[in-house]
């Protein structure tokens, strides 16, 4: 059921930030929990780890893939990688739904300012603000949700990170290349390995779906005389569902360039993977079919986890008084 809110309250204080940004990390927490399982499958196939590739490209093929993983690991293995992720997706939601607000009351501080561009650009500033402080924990999640053991020991969070600190060390200094020196002077470079791509692809990602989840609102639920109906959980859920389903469409390819790039440390340990070179990489296995598979798992795990996340968002907001 609908209410009306007031828009008074100061969206640039601390006090705002600060209610904001655990609304939206307790709300990143939840959605990923939900969607958790799709996703260990989904870094499998845009990894293009070779046990399961055999299982990409089809429906039922995510499904098989889960199943085995499952038979293997049971549901331990399905949430393989989730502590890191959980460890990641709190300050990375919190900074990201708390930044977008403080941005967007920059970039649209009244109602005469209120463009599409506005609103795109401050999601995609949000989501880059959220990736520079956050991201050496998502390749460490990444990395174990990466990491299929057979019979192994399956890789803690603190073991991924020593593994991801220590690869690269050449038998001797004639063999290293530049870049491996570089890694061995500034070894915290490797957990920023396919940043580049990252915020590159995030300004797409970010900025198609807050602007998505922007303009719905508006249109649906607009403001007047400085009052807005609130809107039901519902609608919020459906209006991020679209906004996940967008925003997914958009920035894909960005998004299976970035994975690769995040494992080449298991095949090329000893530099960087260049764009060039993984574009041409994934471009050769699967043609532009390749920059696309797993989306269709895509959809089932952003779709969900960005309704989710929206939704519950707005709901901690209501809850904390914002």
């Amino acid at each position: 059921m609908s209410s009306t809110v007031s828009h008074q309250r100061d969206k640039r204080s601390l006090d705002y930030a600060i209610r904001s940004g655990i609304a939206g990390g307790l709300a990143g927490c939840i959605a990923k929990t939900a969607v958790a399982p799709l996703d260990r499958v989904k870094i499998l196939f845009q990894a293009s780890n070779p046990d399961f590739q055999k299982y990409a490209g089809t429906w039922s093929g995510a499904y098989r893939a889960g199943l085995a993983i499952y038979r293997d690991g049971g549901a331990r293995g399905l949430l393989q990688g989730h502590s890191a992720t959980l460890l990641r997706i709190f300050p990375y939601a919190a900074i990201k739904f708390m930044a977008y607000d403080q941005w967007r009351a920059v970039l649209i501080p009244n109602r005469d300012n209120e463009t599409n561009f506005r609103r795109f650009t401050a999601g995609a500033l949000a989501g880059m603000t959220s990736v520079t402080f956050t991201y050496p924990l998502e390749l460490v999640r990444v990395r174990m949700a990466f990491h299929n053991p057979a019979g192994q020991t399956r890789p803690s969070f603190l073991r991924a990170m020593r593994v991801i600190y220590n690869e690269g060390s050449a038998p001797s200094p004639a063999t290293r290349t530049t870049t491996a020196q570089i890694f061995e002077r500034f070894p915290v470079l490797k957990f920023y390995r396919g940043f580049t791509v990252t915020m590159v692809g995030m300004i797409p990602y970010a900025g198609t779906a807050f602007l998505t989840w922007d303009f719905l609102r508006a249109h649906f639920f607009p403001v007047i005389d400085d009052h807005s109906k609130r809107p039901h959980p519902l609608a919020n859920l459906a209006i991020g569902a679209v906004s996940g389903a967008i925003s997914q469409t958009v920035s894909y390819p960005f998004e299976v360039v970035r994975r690769r790039m995040q494992v080449g440390g298991l095949t090329r340990p000893d530099r960087w993977l260049r764009w060039g070179e993984t574009v041409r990489t994934v471009y050769a296995s699967g043609g532009w079919r390749g920059f696309y598979v797993g989306l269709g798992i895509g959809y089932l795990k952003i779709i969900p986890m960005t309704a989710i996340s929206f939704a519950v968002w707005q709901g901690g907001k209501s809850l904390l008084g914002v």
